[in-house]
């Protein structure tokens, strides 16, 4: 008999302290190894390692959507989890993962509504984002990729907490959610 998975909160958060850690890892020795030469292969390493915080982000944030479509048997399962945190008075826990979503979709679509709706709330933001007028997020950074949404360590972490309350509060919901 097949024995279903572990909770995906629980693995994601998991997954996403292994990922940043195996990161961090390669950072530092590229970092350190840029020391002794400049060479292009370790630019792009450095980028390639901010890459894969977006791509981890992103992904995370979409199979968590897919996670939600089944568990709750609806097309979109955000906007039934967005209905499900109103409904239990949970305000501030519905704005972060409203915040969180806009910035994945930014991630993955670029200028567009959820850009425009982030930008009208830059100030109160856990994350930074680049306004219209910004070209980059730290000047002479190599390791800066073209993105909208700086995706560090704290963001990917932060994408991860917001997934475990969300599935905390839809436990006490539905106690059939995984």
């Amino acid at each position: 008999m097949r024995r279903p998975m572990h909770s995906f909160d629980e693995l994601a958060e998991h997954c996403a302290a292994f990922t940043l850690e195996a990161l961090r890892g390669a950072n530092e020795r590229t970092v350190e190894a840029l020391h002794t030469s400049a060479a292009t292969p370790l630019v792009k390493a450095l980028q390639m390692i901010q890459l894969q915080k977006m791509i981890f982000a992103v992904g995370m944030f979409s199979i968590f959507e897919a996670t939600l479509q089944g568990c709750l048997n609806c097309r979109d399962g955000f906007r039934e989890v967005e209905a499900m945190l109103g409904q239990q008075g949970e305000a501030e826990l519905k704005e972060r993962f409203q915040d969180l979503v806009a910035a994945i979709n930014v991630l993955k679509h670029g200028r567009g509504r959820s850009y425009d709706a982030l930008v009208a709330k830059a100030q109160s933001l856990p994350f930074r984002m680049k306004l219209p007028d910004e070209a980059f997020f730290f000047e002479g950074d190599v390791s800066e990729v073209a993105t909208l949404i700086e995706v560090d360590d704290a963001f990917v972490q932060g994408c991860g907490y917001v997934i475990r309350e969300v599935s905390e509060v839809l436990r006490k919901v539905r106690r059939d959610f995984i």
